[in-house]
């Protein structure tokens, strides 16, 4: 079990696999990652017979082996001058949708690889693959985020182009996920505003931890009266840097003003 975050068990594996049962250079890899990091807790603690609070110090470094994993490929992507963005949001946001979105605008101007990351099936895979991108799927298992090795393995199997951009798609969490670092250059988050305007300080880590907010669902607005203004407020209280775009996957509203965001930060 992860020590981390308590997901999966010691026999969970995550597998990584092309959609559709396609082949790369004639070799489909599978990758076992048996979710056991090596993220030990360490008590150091007393048993006072007074009646008081016992004090846990948790030991800090826990992370630490996904950490140098993370740098490891932040290197590599370095080299190649790709660049990466780590999609998160909650399930149901559209991450996928304005994934799909984005990739018909813009495959024509950039070289574009994807990593989908989900429990379990490939069918968001599989609506990669429909755009003629080149996409890879990690299944987790019962694992509940993606993490820096997973990452490893499956650009070694999708081995991106230089110059190009790699839209890694999280698991649909807005709690574990904030505390991998995959390698990316930027953490985008996604919210709805079908999911109530009190995300951002209900899952504070994730929007601490991100560069930019997408506000999707925006067409929905006249039917559910959601305050915009409240969502951006709440997510400056835990990150007054967070770069905010107003979009609508369905109707394309404000993806343009994303397109030149992503267009100016690509190496």
């Amino acid at each position: 079990m992860c020590g981390v975050c308590g997901c999966g068990n010691d026999d969970g594996k995550a597998t990584i696999t092309l959609p559709n049962n396609k082949e790369q250079n004639g070799i489909l890899e599978a990758h076992d990652h048996g979710h056991n990091h090596g993220h030990h807790r360490h008590h150091h603690h007393s048993h006072p017979k007074d009646g008081s609070k016992t004090i846990i110090d948790l030991e800090r470094d826990i992370l630490n082996q996904n950490q140098l994993g993370a740098e490891k490929n932040r290197g590599y992507f370095d080299a190649k001058n790709i660049f990466v963005l780590n999609l998160v949001s909650s399930p149901g946001s559209g991450k996928t949708a304005l994934l799909e979105k984005t990739l018909t605008d813009l495959k024509g101007k950039f070289d574009f690889y994807v990593i989908e990351g989900d429990q379990q099936t490939l069918n968001d895979a599989n609506r990669i693959d429909a755009l003629n991108v080149p996409v890879i799927q990690v299944n987790t298992g019962q694992g509940c985020h993606l993490e820096s090795d997973m990452i490893y393995n499956a650009v070694k199997t999708l081995k991106p182009v230089d110059d190009s951009i790699l839209m890694i798609e999280n698991v649909g969490n807005l709690v574990c996920p904030s505390m991998f670092d995959l390698g990316e250059d930027k953490r985008v988050v996604i919210i709805s505003i079908t999911e109530g305007e009190d995300k951002p300080i209900k899952y504070p880590d994730m929007f601490h931890g991100s560069n930019v907010c997408l506000i999707n669902k925006m067409d929905l607005q006249p039917y559910l009266n959601a305050d915009i203004d409240k969502i951006k407020d709440y997510a400056r209280q835990v990150n007054p840097h967070l770069e905010f775009f107003e979009v609508s996957a369905t109707t394309g509203q404000g993806m343009e003003a994303w397109y030149q965001w992503l267009e100016k930060n690509k190496k």
